[in-house]
């Protein structure tokens, strides 16, 4: 098999993998290598016409403009239900097979292919298809992922590269994602210096960049159980912030855009009256509502939203508005705890992930393993 694979891993579930992918490859495709891309394992998939594919590999499709191929680009997905039923009967689920199967055809095809991982690197092990056994499956060398800090990181990177160096998989380098401005530098002394003892590349420290942690509405509706009272259309707004409908005084609309309005139906024309009033008196000229949650009491609202006064203003102003069960602390409660994801309807975070690699990591120690793997 072509050796001319990269497989892109993280320590941990959350810490920037698919953040890190996409701006590699999009890096990779800038230094002229003409690029495949695949998700060997899911386990998030979302219809593609008659057939399924991982949401990530959906999103490669679309950033990296390419025709999506599901045996190809995502042969193996893990849902509900698949270890119980493997398990069960190992025989009728040839996963390595298709796993396999889509690199020779990827590899015939391209001049670089990267693989994207999935969660820890033991994840897929109940299958006999963990990260680390499917990087040497590939021929492939490794890109580890890992959330910024020292001591906890090192733990988790320790941990980590252990089960590829058991598989007798080349790790190129790290990345440390999501680190604070003011400690990147302290980051790269220290895990540096660990890494440097270990015999291990540090390929960049890529800052927290809080743009992508703000979730879109669709988001916002699924974590409240919510459904769509108006403007469906709209739930592609991202939310930036959090607004309580009786702390709308608190708020500086000068400063603060893409708002949630989180808000009793009882409250929530006065609610929308004063913002504006607000807006108005400081000369705001955007509206700064990107959505608008009215909760309920173990409903949901229907009947009293299609009476209320300001229906019309919400429908001028194009803004999404959701109804709950749930009260206003248990909405802002759920919505704190969403795990945001770089997905087909975040196009912005897409970009700001490119920006991130391109300006913060290295490509040379990657490029040059690129070049050792040509004559392996």
């Amino acid at each position: 098999m072509n050796s001319r694979s990269i497989y892109v891993a993280a320590t941990s579930q959350h810490v920037g993998k698919t953040t890190s992918t996409l701006g590699l490859s999009v890096a990779l495709q800038n230094a002229g290598f003409e690029l495949g891309y695949c998700k060997p394992v899911g386990q998030q998939a979302v219809d593609y016409g008659d057939l399924k594919a991982d949401k990530d590999a959906l999103l490669f499709s679309e950033v990296l403009d390419f025709r999506l191929e599901p045996h190809i680009h995502s042969p193996v997905i893990l849902g509900k239900g698949a270890t119980t039923a493997y398990l069960n009967n190992p025989a009728d689920f040839p996963y390595a097979e298709a796993v396999e199967a889509a690199a020779k055809e990827l590899t015939r095809r391209h001049e670089l292919v990267i693989f994207e991982g999935t969660g820890h690197p033991g994840v897929g092990s109940v299958v006999g298809l963990s990260n680390a056994t499917v990087a040497r499956m590939l021929d492939a060398r490794v890109v580890m992922v890992v959330e910024g800090g020292i001591g906890n990181t090192i733990d988790r990177l320790h941990m980590a590269t252990a089960l590829f160096r058991e598989e007798g998989v080349p790790i190129i380098g790290v990345i440390i994602n999501k680190v604070l401005p003011e400690k990147m530098e302290k980051v790269r002394h220290y895990v540096g210096r660990w890494l440097s003892q270990k015999g291990l590349k540090l390929l960049g420290v890529l800052p927290f960049d809080k743009s992508l942690s703000y979730p879109i509405m669709a988001t916002v509706k699924q974590a409240t159980w919510g459904r769509t009272l108006i403007h469906d259309a709209y739930l592609t707004n991202k939310v930036e912030g959090i607004i309580a409908g009786s702390l709308v005084d608190s708020h500086d609309f000068t400063k603060e855009k893409n708002l949630l309005l989180v808000v009793s139906s009882k409250r929530v024309c006065s609610a929308l009256q004063r913002i504006n009033q607000l807006c108005k008196i400081h000369e705001v000229k955007n509206f700064p509502l990107s959505g608008v949650i009215i909760t309920g009491d173990g409903g949901y609202v229907y009947d009293q939203f299609d009476k209320l006064p300001c229906k019309q203003f919400l429908l001028d102003k194009k803004i999404p508005v959701i109804s709950t069960p749930l009260d206003t602390y248990g909405s802002v409660l759920r919505i704190s705890r969403i795990e945001v994801k770089i997905n087909i309807h975040t196009p912005w975070k897409s970009q700001r992930a490119i920006e991130l690699v391109d300006q913060n990591v290295d490509l040379e120690p990657i490029l040059r393993e690129i070049q050792v793997g040509v004559g392996r």
